[in-house]
């Protein structure tokens, strides 16, 4: 089968607006320096660029092919150099549908699959309609279980695999972001941390301002900067908060057998499915305003395919944001994990960032002081001073969310104050366990160990600064239920 003849003028306009900015910038430099006739000559010079990009993108059209057979999915491209590739489907993880305004408003589409162990994209199909891409991404689902032997649910209501079957068995609605709970999210997204930038950066900044506003008063020159500071906060809110607005809208999370797919964004319309079978981590993201109005967000990792590893971001996101009640029940539908205690790190790892946090404190203050007395008068070096009032309570925090537990069917990690994160891995889904200690925990008799899955590109389970001995323990643990694992499933 070959793409949509739409594929070409839309790849084509694609590539003259990327490189728009630059024969733009390149003629006017012409205009200005060449002659008259060289102006003639670069003009025509840039018709035959566009003529070649045309010819270039017909033959890629024309050379294109694709089709899909009951195991797998091949590919023949290149019009140079030929390529032919066959990707069994049992290694397909992932078929994520995207559609940009210009797409919808043409009626195609672009299809990307993903395989497992893939870094980036195996295949990507720009552009095909948009039944077509519907069509591929369920009978690649289709196709894939019927070759393990499996059965849709939407089959099983038939008896058969007919479209009357798919059609029996309609998607349950797990998650729908209504437009309240989308506004929510826009507001509870934006990083706290991001204010606390300009707070740290100040003495870098102020020798560049100090010939603006070195000549106010101390009064006004300290309302200035806080206008100044809160104008800032406020345009990176705003910002953050319209991205996430665009990302998630009309967000919606369906089951289907053992697949979950998603829809998402306004501009960029997302689809895709989440095999569950591949799942490999579960992940509880609270950032510090979602805990503070008891909501957080669900994150999935499935092998090969980690949180923002795709095209589209999307399987990162199985719910942006709910209440924390509401995640944990859904994390617990995916992987049925109990309540498990969490045990705390010792109180000497709170007693290491005290001291690490400190050397930072101290070393901003001297930098805000050498500003003042080397380079210009910098009224508010003392605000830096501050710092070192908030390290105790940093230090704490940061102590104070780190936890783990284990048992013989889940390993559980938590980590992270702005962003705190809880990862829960299966043991069965585990790949390695490394224990890890660096010359300073070592000081302390610390450690840490990672979870590694075959998933785990966007950010790995990790139990930091626990003690050395638990460590081992937690290491023995991890590796004997995964060994229970293997000898039942071979059993």
């Amino acid at each position: 089968m070959k793409l949509h003849p739409l594929s070409v003028p839309y790849r084509v306009g694609k590539r003259a607006v990327s490189f728009g900015w630059a024969i733009v910038v390149g003629l006017a430099g012409a205009s200005s320096a060449l002659p008259g006739r060289w102006r003639l000559a670069a003009a025509a010079l840039v018709v035959l660029a566009l003529l070649a990009l045309v010819g270039h993108e017909v033959a890629v059209h024309r050379r294109f092919a694709y089709a899909l057979t009951a195991s797998t999915l091949d590919i023949s491209s290149g019009v140079l150099s030929r390529r032919e590739r066959e990707i069994p489907l049992g290694r397909v993880q992932n078929v994520d549908v995207s559609r940009n305004v210009v797409q919808r408003a043409l009626g195609i589409a672009t299809v990307n699959v993903e395989t497992a162990g893939g870094g980036e994209t195996e295949v990507v199909l720009e552009c095909v309609s948009a039944a077509e891409a519907d069509r591929l991404q369920t009978e690649i689902r289709r196709l894939k279980r019927a070759a393990a032997g499996e059965t849709d649910a939407s089959e099983a209501a038939t008896g058969d695999g007919s479209r009357a079957g798919a059609a029996a068995g309609a998607p349950e609605t797990v998650f729908e972001l209504d437009d309240r709970h989308l506004l929510l999210a826009s507001a509870l997204s934006f990083d706290v941390r991001l204010a606390s930038i300009g707070f740290v950066a100040q003495p870098f900044v102020w020798p560049f301002l100090a010939d603006e506003f070195g000549g106010l008063g101390g009064a006004l020159l300290a309302v200035a900067i806080a206008v100044g500071a809160l104008a800032v906060v406020l345009a990176l809110w705003a910002a953050s908060a319209f991205r996430t607005f665009v990302r998630y809208y009309g967000f919606r999370l369906t089951r289907a057998g053992d697949d979950l797919r998603y829809e998402r964004g306004l501009f960029q319309r997302y689809t895709g499915t989440i095999p569950i079978e591949k799942l490999q981590t579960v992940v509880v993201r609270e950032t510090v305003l979602q805990r503070r109005f008891g909501y957080a967000s669900l994150a999935v990792e499935t092998a090969g395919y980690a949180p923002g590893s795709g095209p589209s971001g999307g399987s990162e996101a199985a719910v942006p944001l709910a209440t924390r009640r509401q995640v944990l029940a859904l994390a617990r539908d995916l992987e049925p994990v109990g309540d498990l205690d969490l045990a705390p790190a010792p109180t000497r790892a709170r007693r290491r960032y005290l001291g690490r946090y400190a050397i930072l404190a101290g070393a901003a203050v001297a930098l805000a002081a050498g500003v003042h007395y080397l380079v210009t008068p910098y009224p508010f070096w003392w605000l830096s001073l501050a710092l070192v009032a908030v390290v105790p309570v940093a230090a704490h925090y940061r102590w104070r969310h780190l936890g783990r537990a284990v048992d013989g069917e889940h390993a559980v990690a938590r980590r992270g104050f702005w962003t705190r994160r809880t990862h829960v891995v299966p043991i069965d889904r585990v790949q390695t366990v490394i224990e890890r200690e660096t010359l300073f925990q070592r000081r302390w008799g610390l450690a840490s160990v990672v979870i590694d899955t075959a998933g785990s590109g966007g950010g790995d389970a990790a139990v930091v600064d626990v003690d050395a001995a638990d460590a081992a323990g937690l290491v023995a643990t991890v590796t004997a239920g995964l060994r229970e694992h293997l000898v039942r499933r071979r059993g």
